[in-house]
């Protein structure tokens, strides 16, 4: 009888695991949704179009984005934290992701608990950014503007804990600069109310902004990675301009509902790393200043828990609070 029940187990679990088989080999079997928390326009929705018209080619079912905006992108990430678990509703996310638990006292959802990692996408490089009608030319110009009149000037981001905030809040430790926070529904809305002479600077990632500045329309004074950029190659680093402690730069990865099966998760990193590493992304990415850095889920497991820790700092001094 004991054997008996061994070789029942086993043919149960050859089953279920060619059953498994199966299924992974056939995904995706119907369109995915990928989730962007923010408004159109920001880097986290350009590299999430771009990854799923990619994805869209190589697998031959539809990849949609949708965007679900709001509460600093905490609706979008709590819609994906109690979609079903199948692999079909992503995640895509940016720092908000890892600075909001220690912005908000409470969360709908825990982001090491309830979320299946899948692989970074890209990084990118930010710029500062300021409305022509602003007299400075560089940024120790607006600098010492800003402090000669402490308050009087103001920067447009995405709404608090957003990638635009956390630089700005970061540039301003950093420089000891009293500059006054105008939050707005996006890093798009915020660019443009820049654009607009609504608001007199900005830190947004360098692809939406580049086009802008070679307009004409933006004057870029500095870039918040450790490097200049061959795209704007006159334009100095924060570093070079006098405060080496400022460097920011920022990232965009891919999740999933936590209880996502395991093979579903390697079938969605082998698609994603896929498209990702395809000439055509890496070149569009890389004609905006973007470095695609896609790679195995436990790789963007451990950059969300460094980061977690990196910024809850970042939060505690420059005291963050929810809008």
């Amino acid at each position: 009888m004991k054997n008996k029940n061994l070789l029942v187990l086993a043919f149960v679990g050859t089953a279920l695991s060619t059953a498994a088989a199966a299924q992974t080999s056939d995904f995706p079997a119907k369109p995915i949704r990928v989730i962007v928390p923010t408004s159109p326009g920001g880097i986290l929705d350009f590299v999430a179009r771009l990854l799923g018209q990619k994805m869209t080619e190589i697998s031959g079912q539809a990849v949609i984005v949708e965007n679900r905006a709001g509460a600093s992108n905490n609706i979008g990430t709590e819609y994906v934290a109690r979609a079903p678990a199948d692999g079909y509703t992503l995640l895509s996310v940016t720092l908000p992701f890892v600075v909001n638990p220690s912005v908000f006292e409470k969360l709908p959802f825990n982001i090491e608990r309830d979320f299946a990692p899948i692989s970074t996408l890209a990084a990118g490089t930010y710029v500062i950014v300021v409305h022509p009608s602003v007299p400075a030319k560089t940024l120790v110009q607006l600098i010492a503007a800003a402090k000669a009149k402490p308050g009087k000037l103001n920067y447009a981001t995405g709404g608090n804990g957003t990638n635009l905030h956390i630089a700005g809040e970061l540039f301003r430790i950093q420089t000891g600069v009293d500059i006054a926070h105008v939050p707005y529904k996006g890093a798009g809305p915020a660019l443009t109310a820049v654009i607009g002479g609504e608001a007199d600077l900005s830190f947004p990632a360098l692809s939406p902004a580049l086009p802008q500045v070679n307009a004409g329309r933006l004057r870029a004074l500095a870039m918040t990675g450790s490097e200049r950029t061959p795209l704007l190659p006159n334009v100095p680093t924060v570093a070079e301009s006098g405060y080496p402690g400022y460097v920011f730069t920022s990232w965009v990865g891919i999740l999933a509902p936590a209880a996502t099966p395991p093979a579903t998760v390697a079938a969605l990193n082998s698609l994603v790393v896929k498209a990702m590493k395809s000439p055509g992304v890496i070149d569009r990415l890389a004609a905006d200043g973007t470095t695609v850095i896609a790679g195995s889920p436990q790789e963007f497991q451990a950059r969300i828990k460094s980061e977690l820790a990196r910024w809850a700092k970042v939060v505690k001094q420059s005291g963050i609070k929810p809008e």
